[in-house]
């Protein structure tokens, strides 16, 4: 992966590359430059690819390069440390932690959000949702439950969430690292991880290791273009809204993300 400011033989593929697409990045000199820079990200708003500014594999797959793609990506979850997790997860058990982080970083290396923004999205989601750094399930609160009434009942009927009464409220609480609700959102990813029904089926595996991390990973992917936009804008705020709807946990996903800021060296993407 690189960006403005690099300089060699795959900036000057990357132009002539540019150039055949109809995005002039003025001299073929192999500097990324503010012209090559102005280009690509007219280039990336065109292919609905994140316009960061950066070439990595998917800009280098969209330009049609023959050349291995830039593999930079890949480093950024290898930096990402047990010690570092807990430094971002105040109080989370380490134990937790260890026996987690590792399902989570794999799943998303094999998403493809092996960024470093979409590497603190994803655990600072974790953090916003879970602050034990461990897959739960919601609990009932005046959110879920109405007075007297059976657990979860505020959610049997809604149609939003693709409920379709008792007790798909119950059923279908929030579970796994991201909090997953609803009859629909279960069935979708389900599907998406080519598990069938098995979720509709059997609810409680969004709260395995393995599975929740692949949900997190699935649900951030679907989003992931939002997401890098507004983190790039470091609208933290509208980054959650994103995936919560809203801004619940918002203390605690700010402040992990900008520890994880501070521990993930700026040099990695």
């Amino acid at each position: 992966m690189f960006r403005r400011g690099h300089q060699g033989e795959e900036v000057r593929l990357v132009q002539t590359a540019l150039r055949e697409n109809g995005f002039n990045p003025g001299e073929t000199d192999g500097i990324f430059g503010p012209g090559t820079e102005a280009a690509l990200l007219a280039f990336q708003r065109s292919e609905g690819l994140t316009p960061d500014g950066t070439v990595g594999p998917s800009v280098w797959a969209a330009l049609s390069l023959p050349a291995e793609a830039p593999r930079a990506n890949a480093s950024v979850v290898n930096l990402v440390t047990v010690d570092m997790v807990s430094d971002m997860f105040p109080g989370a058990p380490l134990g937790n932690i260890k026996r987690h982080l590792p399902n989570v970083l794999e799943e998303l290396r094999v998403a493809g959000l092996s960024s470093r923004p979409m590497v603190l999205m994803a655990l600072a989601t974790i953090c916003a949702e879970t602050a034990g750094f461990a897959p739960i399930s919601e609990r009932p609160s005046r959110y879920n439950t109405s007075p007297s009434g059976e657990p979860f009942d505020l959610y049997d009927y809604r149609k939003d969430l693709g409920n379709r009464g008792p007790a798909d409220g119950a059923d279908f609480r929030g579970r796994g690292f991201i909090q997953l609700t609803g009859r629909a959102n279960y069935g979708r990813i389900g599907h998406a991880l080519g598990m069938g029904d098995q979720l509709l089926e059997n609810p409680e595996l969004a709260n395995d290791s393995n599975i929740a991390a692949r949900i997190l990973a699935a649900f951030l992917r679907e989003k992931q273009l939002r997401i890098k936009t507004y983190l790039l804008e470091d609208d933290l705020k509208a980054a959650r809204r994103v995936v919560n709807g809203g801004t619940h946990g918002m203390d605690r996903f700010s402040a992990c993300y900008r520890t994880g800021q501070r521990l993930l060296p700026e040099n990695v993407s």
